[in-house]
């Protein structure tokens, strides 16, 4: 198991940048394939993007791509979702969450897959 917390979440205008982090803690962080997900109001949690363990592969929903950028650092147990050009309908609680297994390439969009998951962290995008 691990421990995961998100942060850098805030309010930015429409065309700005964040970059969210994600804490983890516990088992070693390179074990994990790590997904980001996101809820808007009212709506269901959609997949962001995921990168494998090795951080070889890295895989996003349409929505994002040439926008946002998933890294991570196992040294430092931490992952990273750098997010720009900002647009009002990003607005949304964002998650991490760790997935042990070994994932196929179609699978890492499913949140099931996922055992492990973080608080979220409130990103807001003003027009």
């Amino acid at each position: 198991q691990v421990q995961l917390v998100e942060s850098g979440g805030g309010l930015v205008q429409a065309g700005g940048s964040l970059r969210l982090s994600c804490a983890a803690s516990g088992r070693s962080f390179s074990s994990y394939a790590m997904g980001w997900f996101r809820q808007a109001p009212g709506k269901e949690r959609e997949f962001v993007g995921a990168m494998s363990r090795s951080g070889g592969n890295t895989y996003y929903v349409d929505s994002v791509k040439g926008r946002f950028t998933i890294s991570r650092d196992n040294a430092k147990n931490t992952g990273y979702l750098q997010m720009n050009s900002l647009k009002p309908e990003d607005t949304a609680v964002y998650y991490c969450a760790a997935a042990l297994s070994y994932l196929a390439s179609a699978a890492y969009q499913y949140d099931y897959q996922y055992l492990d998951w973080g608080r979220g962290t409130q990103v807001t995008v003003s027009s």
